[in-house]
């Protein structure tokens, strides 16, 4: 508070001696302050309440009720509980001070006082006063806005649950016409291949057709897959790499012949903890992708480095051209393509993020120093008890 402010603040002076209530009165006034005097206890707990002031200045001995007494009630009221009391007194034992603190005053000040030390002491504790104030409103904008975050996550949360029941059921909708779709064209494609001269543009336009209908069943797993890792709880425990590699490379085995891929592994994997199916789908998205956009041919290693914080990075590096620094934070994302026209990593690295993360560990993916990418994830260590 400057000296130049209008109103300094609204003080309330409780003193039974008419002269002293007066020349403070007479002081404070011409200092800028609202003053109101009152001579006896009774007098200031009626005024305190029903007009509570920024401060209080308060003698000890009075003849109703002594100084103690009052700031005791003032501190026992929720309506004025919050008001510094300084007390002005002539008693000046260790004692007398020490009741004026336990009765829940801010300072002491011993008559006859100094003009500058009481007007010091005024402005500091209306200081801290208006601080108290200003912390209050920040509190209380801060548990406003945290109750409105607490709604809108649950409203997030309600819309999440709402939006994965519908992917769910419109997924289950679509397999069934998918199914059907590539079962039709097989039948057509046995129908052609038949004929001793089919036309090959009919063949071919069946391929395509069966293509489609398998992507479009493969996108419909991997809506679903999505949904339940969001909702699914799980019971995580020690991973046996070497069974999960055993699936993994028994389901790739076709595309690792189509493109005549080496896929490289270990000859021991560090033990982590996790949920085995739900890993089996991370390397399934990382190695395939290896080979879909490695070299020619593609060369996909794995393997795993235990980290100083207790976690194990597994890790996928591939021969191919690499992924564009500018595109590596975007490549987890929902439906993202790579530089290449038509590289859509779709909802395959999306799914590996919610994963992991799920399983408390991280994603991401650097340009190797030679050629090619190396996507990662990490998951906890598993240890022994000892």
């Amino acid at each position: 508070m400057s000296q130049s402010d209008a109103n300094r603040g609204d003080i309330l002076i409780v003193d039974d001696t008419l002269p002293n209530l007066r020349y403070l009165q007479a002081l404070l006034t011409t200092r800028g302050y609202d003053v109101r005097g009152v001579p006896s206890g009774q007098m200031a707990l009626m005024v305190a309440r029903n007009a509570p002031p920024d401060l209080i200045l308060l003698d000890i001995k009075m003849p109703d009720l002594d100084g103690y007494d009052v700031c005791r009630q003032l501190k026992a009221d929720t309506q004025t509980c919050d008001i510094p009391i300084i007390f002005i007194s002539a008693m000046d034992a260790v004692l007398d001070k020490v009741k004026a603190f336990e009765a829940g005053g801010v300072d002491y000040i011993t008559k006859p006082f100094q003009v500058d030390e009481i007007i010091a002491r005024i402005e500091n504790h209306l200081t801290i006063r208006v601080l108290q104030r200003q912390l209050q409103q920040a509190n209380d904008e801060l548990s406003l806005t945290n109750a409105e975050l607490r709604q809108a996550n649950q409203s997030l949360q309600a819309s999440n649950e709402e939006l994965d029941a519908f992917s769910r059921t419109m997924a289950y909708d679509l397999k069934n016409p998918f199914a059907a779709i590539i079962g039709y064209a097989e039948l057509l494609g046995e129908t052609f291949h038949d004929d001793p001269s089919p036309p090959a543009e009919r063949l071919e336009l069946i391929e395509q057709i069966m293509r489609s209908g398998r992507q479009g069943v493969r996108i419909v797993d991997a809506l679903l897959m999505l949904a339940r890792v969001r909702r699914d709880a799980v019971e995580t425990g020690p991973i046996d790499m070497t069974m999960v590699f055993h699936d993994v490379r028994r389901r790739l085995d076709p595309m690792i012949r189509q493109y005549q891929a080496e896929l490289i592994l270990p000859d021991a994997w560090p033990l982590a903890i996790g949920y085995s199916p739900w890993i089996e789908e991370v390397w399934i998205n990382y190695v395939s992708n290896g080979i879909k956009y490695g070299g020619q041919p593609p060369r996909v290693e794995v393997g795993a480095t235990p980290l100083a914080d207790g976690a194990i990075r597994f890790w996928a590096g591939d021969n191919g051209p690499g992924v564009a620094i500018g595109a590596q934070d975007k490549l987890f994302t929902h439906f993202t393509r790579l530089e290449k026209v038509g590289q859509s990593q779709g909802l395959g690295l999306a799914i590996v993020r919610r994963i992991v993360e799920k399983l408390g560990g991280e994603v991401g993916v650097e340009r190797k120093n030679g050629q090619g990418s190396l996507f990662y994830f990490t998951l906890p260590a598993f240890r022994v008890d000892s």
